[in-house]
């Protein structure tokens, strides 16, 4: 079986399970509408004034600056598996990487993305 074979079978039966399970999922679930629960809900109580609001989500900036770092740190533990075989090059280009996420942060902090309002 050659590669592209081997990848058509495994995208193909992907595709077939995230069917199956979205299929099953529409016939087992309860088709009763209710219209409350559409409604918002505050424990019991009846909601004050609108129920829709602009919410600020002040963890979502560094979530955002985690998930940049820690992406940076997957990219890095191959790269020290083979530093020893890819020469200057490979040097040369991980410190580009690095430098460019360094003034990434640096530009974030500066603007004050770091601090909590």
């Amino acid at each position: 079986m050659t590669d592209f074979t081997l990848l058509t079978v495994v995208v193909l039966t992907a595709i077939a399970l995230v069917t199956a399970a979205l299929l099953i999922a529409r016939l087992a679930a309860p088709r009763t509408f209710n219209p409350q629960k559409g409604e918002p809900y505050e424990c019991g109580v009846p909601t004050r004034g609108e129920a829709w609001f602009q919410f600020h989500a002040g963890y979502y900036l560094y979530a955002i600056l985690f998930l940049i770092f820690d992406i940076e740190t997957v990219f890095l533990f191959p790269w020290a598996a083979v530093v020893g075989r890819i020469g200057m090059q490979g040097l040369l280009s991980i410190v580009f990487f690095i430098a460019v996420l360094i003034l990434g942060l640096a530009y974030a902090w500066r603007k004050g993305a770091l601090e909590w309002k």
